[in-house]
């Protein structure tokens, strides 16, 4: 269980992220259009997955916009947007903010990306949504950075994200 906090109040995540050198989990997404996305899909790829709570929050409406912006510049990458917002939410939310450089996805139906990668929160107001993330693989499928959030209001370390992605 890892221990993270929400306006100072301590809520919990099902465990620790992945370490730096494992193998990502493998996942299964709901895409906008509601077909499945899994891990396999990027192989070849380098990836950052951009986890949050909700789109429809200050801070994760930043992240997404800001990897957008960094997302134009990355060769070799995609950038994952996941929460457990409904597609149609995520897909209303890009098209009213012009986002189109991330890919949405959603873990909205079995909870399984929440479980895979321990960051489901287990108590709280935010219980059974994921805690702010993000995770970098290589183009092999390998952790090369992980941050979980200590402050779920915080935004998340852009700048050490794509850094990792220029030392890999």
């Amino acid at each position: 269980m890892a221990t993270v906090t929400l306006k100072g109040n301590e809520i919990h995540t099902l465990g620790n992220l992945p370490e730096n050198g494992s193998a990502a989990p493998a996942f299964n997404l709901v895409k906008s259009d509601l077909s499945t996305a899994s891990l396999s899909d990027y192989a070849g790829k380098r990836v950052v997955l951009n986890i949050f709570p909700s789109v429809d929050t200050g801070t994760c409406a930043q992240s997404v916009r800001q990897f957008n912006e960094e997302a134009a510049e990355l060769e070799n990458t995609v950038v994952l947007c996941v929460s457990k917002d409904l597609p149609f939410a995520q897909a209303r939310f890009c098209g009213a903010e012009g986002i189109d450089n991330v890919e949405m996805l959603s873990d909205f139906r079995d909870g399984s990306f929440g479980e895979a990668y321990k960051l489901s929160f287990t108590d709280g107001p935010l219980q059974a949504l994921l805690s702010r993330s993000v995770v970098v693989l290589d183009e092999n499928g390998k952790v090369i950075y992980s941050e979980q959030v200590p402050e779920t209001v915080d935004a998340p370390n852009y700048k050490a994200a794509l850094e990792a992605l220029a030392d890999a």
